[in-house]
């Protein structure tokens, strides 16, 4: 096989220290010199300024868990083709497993270019990640505070869920407090809380709270889960805000992806967090997809296809691609993607075709950060959309191309004349 680096530097990593080996190609014979650092912020340096003493500018280590980052920052900026690779791709051999061989199989492994790479956005990009995935635990945690609270209810045959719609809104919210309380009540302290807008008539909501059940214990606990949900819509406020400020930098990109049916700002800078805005880190849009979790598997043996199904890659961009499929297909302002989970789902299943619709979403982000084009399905004449898209659609790539048809000496009205021969069918652009 073909030596693409001459010089390569493999690294094991682990939680104390690291093992570095460098294999020197030049001559006939690979020359290969070791050398083991501590993870402390002074020995990465070190480590940094061993493998510029040694003119290696080519290092690859696997990425097992969250040591690797330490490492990768302190190269980072200093090394110019530093790779973190799945540790899939470079495991050693069973029986020939140790530290000092781990980093020479890397090494090795990597000089022949055959190690495929994980994507590692900006510095930027990856705070703005830690931020986004934090957020979306703490949301996560808040609903299961909340299912857990609406449980409470049900064992203590509260059936207020019954009777509104949200059962943390204000007038049942208000209603339970009273309940929970050590004071005493009576149905006129009940129906004080109910807003005077609220559709839920009198006799049922004081039949929904009848024959509750709460012990002392019981009413701490609900008290406890209610002061956790507080805690973490203060949290999840506080860091919103924060979210905010960092993706200043990205809102022209925000606006961009917002053009998208399904789209808005909370899961475009979900989809920024995760993807960054240079697509050149991916070869092509397959790759994307494959990265996110989106393509369907390759399983085939003996000419028989086994199960096709997505990976489990993508653990925080495929969830919110989904969400954005969800409201893409129901979006009324524009039934470009509806359309085509009508299609998909007569004959593969609903579930099978929101994955489709996730997948098509994210080719068309990939594509738009590329090229920097608008929404402008090139299929959307095949579709059947209504004129009303067709012609919102024409006129956003109309003001988009209108200062590079300006720049070919056209005239203002020369520009209209061609777009409204070329849309014949639509109205006419004024």
């Amino acid at each position: 096989m073909e030596i693409i680096y001459q010089k390569a530097c493999g690294v094991d990593v682990h939680k104390s220290f690291i093992v570095a080996v460098i294999c020197d190609s030049t001559s006939i014979k690979p020359q290969y010199s070791r050398k083991r650092f501590s993870t402390f912020p002074n020995s990465l340096i070190d480590f940094r300024n061993w493998l510029s003493a040694n003119d290696c500018q080519n290092v690859c280590m696997e990425s097992t868990g969250k040591y690797y980052i330490p490492v990768y920052n302190a190269l980072e900026g200093y090394i110019s083709n530093v790779v973190v690779s799945n540790p899939k791709w470079v495991r050693c051999i069973k029986g020939e497993k140790d530290d000092n061989k781990d980093a020479k199989w890397i090494a090795d492994l990597f000089k022949l270019g055959i190690v495929r790479h994980s994507f590692i956005p900006p510095k930027n990009i990856r705070v703005l990640r830690e931020l986004t995935r934090y957020l979306y635990k703490l949301t996560n945690m808040r609903t299961s505070e909340k299912n857990r609270f609406t449980n409470a209810l049900t064992v203590g045959n509260c059936k207020l869920d019954m009777v509104f719609s949200d059962i943390f809104g204000k007038s049942s919210s208000a209603i339970i407090n009273t309940i929970i309380s050590q004071n005493q009540y009576s149905d006129k302290d009940i129906l004080k809380n109910v807003d005077k807008r609220c559709k839920a008539s009198e006799e049922d909501i004081l039949n929904s709270i009848n024959g509750i059940s709460w012990v002392d214990a019981q009413k701490e606990r609900m008290l406890l889960i209610q002061n956790h949900i507080d805690y973490l819509n203060s949290t999840i406020k506080s860091l919103k805000e924060i979210i905010d400020i960092v993706v200043k930098p990205y809102e022209d990109y925000i606006k961009f992806l917002c053009t998208i049916p399904g789209v808005d700002r909370n899961s475009a800078i979900s989809i920024i967090s995760e993807i960054g805005t240079d697509m050149s880190q991916f070869s092509s849009h397959y790759r994307l997809v494959s990265w996110a979790g989106l393509a369907p598997g390759c399983n085939e043996s003996a000419g028989k296809k086994k199960s096709v199904k997505i990976s489990r890659a993508g653990v925080y961009i495929k969830p919110a691609l989904v969400e954005v499929a969800h409201a893409a297909v129901t979006d009324k302002d524009c039934d470009y993607y509806a359309v085509k989970y009508k299609q998909i789902s007569k004959r593969r299943g609903k579930k099978r075709a929101i994955i489709a619709i996730a997948r098509k979403i994210l080719v068309t982000i990939y594509h738009m950060l590329s090229t920097g084009e608008v929404f402008n399905p090139s299929d959307l004449s095949k579709v059947e959309t209504s004129d009303k898209d067709r012609i919102k659609y024409t006129k956003n790539n109309f003001m988009q191309s209108a200062k590079q048809l300006l720049s070919l000496g056209l005239t203002s009205e020369e520009i209209i004349l061609l777009v409204n021969s070329q849309n014949s069918n639509l109205t006419p652009i004024t």
